[in-house]
C-alpha cells in the first residue's frame, strides 16, 4: 500500500464513536510503527486534515475535512436534497429511515431521521458502515452491484445471502430481521446514478415487535416510491437490466 493509502487508512479510523486517537493507538490499530505513523499524522496536521488537542495531544479530525464536505455538497448535492424524503419517510412509517452510500467498497450511512411519534426507535450514528452481508441495505446493494460475488462469496453465511439477493431482486426490496441488531425488522431499496449504477440505499429499520402486516405494507410502499424519488432527484436512473449475480 502506497503513502497516500497509508494515511487515507489513518483518517478511517476516526469515528463518532471514537473521534479522537493517541499515537500509540493509532499505530496499533492501523499495523504502522510509530515512525512512520507520526510521518504521517504530521502530514496530515500540516495540510489541516488532523489537529491535536488537549493535555495529551491526541489527534482528530481538522478544519479541511469540513471545506472538503462542504465542497462535495455543494458540486454534487447528496445529503441535503434528500433529507425531506427522508423525514417524510420517517413520518409515513412511524420508524427510522436511512440512506447509505458506496464509500471505497464500503456501505456508509449518510443520512437518517427519526418519526416524531414513536418513543421507542432504531437508533443510527452518522457514518456507520453498514455490513453488506447482515442489513437489508446490504442485501439492496448487491441485488444490483454488477461486481459483487467477491463480496458475496466472502460472506460467513454466503447462502443466505444469495437467497436474500435473489428474494430482493424480486421483489423490488431487499428485507431482514434480527440479523445485524436484534427485534429489528430492516427494508432497504437500491438507489441509483445517471448510468444505472447502484450507489447506495435507502432502508427503514423497524421495532420488530411492532411490525403488523398493514405496517409492513406501508414500510415497503412508502419506501419503494421515496427510493425512486431520491434516485431521479439525484439524476439518477434505475438499470434497464441489473448485472447482480445468483
Amino acid at each position: 500500500m502506497g503513502t497516500v493509502g497509508k494515511a487515507l487508512d489513518l483518517l478511517d479510523l476516526f469515528t463518532k464513536a471514537q473521534p479522537q486517537h493517541g499515537l500509540s493507538h493509532l499505530a496499533r490499530s492501523s499495523g504502522l510503527n510509530k515512525a512512520t505513523c507520526h510521518r504521517l499524522l504530521t502530514e496530515l496536521e500540516s495540510r489541516g486534515l488532523l489537529e491535536q488537542t488537549g493535555p495529551a495531544r491526541e489527534y482528530r479530525l481538522g478544519p479541511a475535512v469540513l471545506r472538503l464536505s462542504a465542497l462535495r455538497e455543494a458540486a454534487v448535492p447528496t445529503r441535503e436534497a434528500a433529507m425531506p424524503i427522508l423525514r417524510r419517510l420517517a413520518e409515513a412509517t412511524g420508524e427510522t429511515a436511512h440512506l447509505s452510500h458506496i464509500v471505497a467498497g464500503r456501505l456508509q450511512t449518510l443520512a437518517f431521521a427519526y418519526a416524531s411519534r414513536q418513543g421507542v426507535r432504531v437508533m443510527m450514528e452518522d457514518a456507520d458502515f453498514l455490513p453488506f452481508h447482515a442489513t437489508a441495505s446490504g442485501a439492496a446493494v448487491l441485488a444490483h452491484l454488477a461486481d459483487a460475488e467477491p463480496l458475496i462469496a466472502a460472506a460467513p453465511n454466503a447462502d443466505t445471502l444469495r437467497a436474500r439477493i435473489v428474494e430482493a431482486r424480486a421483489k423490488g426490496y431487499a428485507e431482514t430481521l434480527s440479523t445485524f441488531e436484534k427485534d429489528v425488522n430492516s427494508f432497504a431499496v437500491p438507489l441509483f446514478d445517471a448510468t444505472g449504477t447502484c450507489t447506495g440505499a435507502l432502508a427503514v429499520a423497524a421495532a420488530a415487535p411492532r411490525m403488523t402486516p398493514d405496517l409492513h405494507a406501508t414500510i415497503t410502499t412508502a419506501l419503494i416510491a421515496a427510493g425512486a424519488e431520491i434516485t431521479a432527484l439525484w439524476g439518477g436512473q434505475p438499470p434497464i437490466r441489473t448485472g447482480a449475480p445468483t
